[in-house]
């Protein structure tokens, strides 16, 4: 059954035409808990509230998703792979309702110069939290119905804009676990000359689960973040 909300500014969030393997991802978003997806929830009051876009294409090699790598010279995550996002702004409206549909297309779009008139958002998952920065996170998950070029906007906060397809993001060889240098430990993926790790990862980790994407791998093979050195 196709499910379509309607927000105040006329945006709207349906699964109505998704490609059918989108369809595990979008079924599992609808029943998901927050809970089920991290241990980080946010607080009853307070956080930055902030959103990113899970955005999902169709390349040359199958389904992927769309990432970008934070320029080594931020203060905060430097270096470190993401999904397109950021702050919610005034402008774009009410937290608890269209703000973060809104915040994770202009984010995209301020960062990779993709064509938010191409994208079709058709799921939200639960809101997240990461404590290191405060930021309690929406995801916003999108198909990119008519791809539009993408490159760093702004390279002082973008190395690099790349997809990856979900292929090598299942695949067990490209599957580590990530070690913290203060011993924490989460899901990571050796794709495309990166580490994505931390929040990015968890993301993944969860949708490949729960979308029955995910093939058993070694979580005994470890790899810290100064994996470069």
């Amino acid at each position: 059954m196709t499910r379509a909300q309607e927000t105040n500014d006329g945006a709207l969030v349906s699964d109505a035409g998704l490609p059918g393997w989108l369809e595990p991802v979008s079924r599992a978003a609808r029943t998901v808990r927050p809970e089920q997806l991290s241990r980080f929830l946010p607080p009853e009051s307070g956080g930055r509230q902030s959103a990113v876009l899970v955005l999902f294409g169709e390349g040359s090699h199958g389904p992927e998703l769309l990432l970008m790598e934070r320029a080594g010279t931020l203060r905060s995550h430097a270096g470190q792979p993401s999904f397109p996002g950021g702050a919610l702004d005034p402008e774009d409206g009410d937290p608890q309702a269209e703000g973060p549909l809104r915040a994770a297309l202009r984010e995209a779009e301020e960062e990779t110069g993709l064509d938010p008139s191409g994208v079709q958002l058709f799921a939200v998952l639960p809101r997240l939290f990461i404590p290191v920065s405060d930021f309690v996170v929406t995801p916003v998950l999108g198909w990119w119905r008519k791809p539009s070029p993408v490159s760093p906007v702004d390279p002082g906060e973008t190395a690099r804009v790349f997809s990856v397809p979900v292929a090598d993001l299942a695949d067990p060889a490209n599957r580590v676990t990530a070690v913290h240098p203060r011993g924490h430990t989460g899901p990571a993926f050796l794709v495309r000359d990166a580490l994505v790790w931390g929040f990015t990862a968890g993301v993944i980790d969860r949708i490949l689960h729960f979308a029955d994407w995910e093939r058993p791998w070694d979580r005994t093979k470890r790899v810290p973040l100064d994996w470069r050195a």
